[in-house]
């Protein structure tokens, strides 16, 4: 290790508020202050590497923490030996976390970080929100906790008046003003409890029935591109055997008609529906439909 490498890291553990300092002359050096102990005592190199796999810096700077988490990365960084902390570098340059799904644009929050913050006084708040039918309504909510899902911000919360919390897409908040009025905490509530019984649900709502599919073996790759993994692993669980042209039979379970006939329209002449009939006849008519339309002369 070179002097001047020497020099960088005591400057890193100074800078992390370690409590270093130097003793001058023929026997001088480096010396932690009397006492000192560092907490993280005892980390496996997996467990440094996961270190820096778990921060998320753009959720992060969204909630208005930006510069506490390259702070307290820096820290870490300055807490591990020397060995762990090379390879917690190196983590760092060769992998990146990116939430949001592709081919959407990230939604728009401006009042996440109020609502971030009211989750963390336990303040009570009184906001604007515009409900999926479009339609607005006005709640004063005890904020008690975020959830960030494939890049889309959710907020857990207990309506005033309610025993229930129910949930809320921070980007449909149209207003938000705080009350000063603080609210106790309910002891029993787990956001990830919560979060997991609110995911089922919907699951279960979204869901009205099956379509059994026959599909090419192009549809049947491609169809995975198209759903949801629970909705894949229901088809690859479903699938039968393959016919003499490879071509097989699979259940998908569906959220309505008209979102069932838009996506298997997007796997073409690789798709044929079997049942229900009422999706049939819908993916029948508008095959014709758009036949006529080709072939219209002009």
């Amino acid at each position: 290790m070179s002097v001047r490498t020497i020099h960088r890291d005591v400057e890193s553990l100074a800078s992390a508020g370690v409590p270093i300092y130097a003793d001058r002359g023929r026997y001088g050096g480096y010396q932690l202050v009397d006492g000192y102990r560092t907490r993280l005592t005892g980390l496996t190199t997996d467990e440094a590497d996961s270190l820096f796999l778990a921060g998320a810096p753009g959720p992060a700077a969204e909630l208005g923490l930006g510069g506490a988490l390259a702070a307290a990365q820096l820290k870490l960084t300055a807490a591990l030996p020397a060995e762990l902390r090379d390879r917690a570098s190196r983590v760092g340059e060769r992998f990146h976390l990116d939430a949001p799904g592709w081919f959407r644009d990230t939604d728009e929050t401006p009042y996440l970080a109020a609502i971030a913050e009211a989750v963390w006084e336990c303040t009570r708040v009184r906001v604007r929100y515009r409900r999926w039918g479009n339609d607005e309504v006005r709640r004063e909510l005890d904020p008690l906790g975020l959830v960030l899902k494939a890049g889309v911000w959710y907020l857990a919360a207990l309506p005033a008046g309610r025993d229930e919390a129910r949930t809320y897409r921070v980007s449909r908040v149209l207003e938000l003003e705080s009350t000063g009025e603080r609210f106790s905490r309910p002891e029993a509530f787990d956001l990830a409890q919560f979060w997991q019984l609110r995911s089922e649900d919907l699951r279960e709502r979204l869901w009205k029935g099956t379509a059994t599919v026959r599909l090419s073996p192009s549809g049947a790759h491609r169809l995975p591109l198209l759903l949801g993994s629970v909705e894949s692993r229901a088809a690859r669980e479903s699938e039968g055997e393959p016919d003499a042209q490879g071509w097989v039979v699979v259940v998908l379970p569906i959220e309505s008609m008209p979102h069932a006939e838009s996506t298997l329209l997007r796997l073409g002449a690789e798709a044929e529906v079997i049942e229900p009939v009422e999706l049939r006849e819908r993916m029948a008519q508008t095959a014709r439909a758009m036949t006529a339309r080709y072939h219209r002369v002009r």
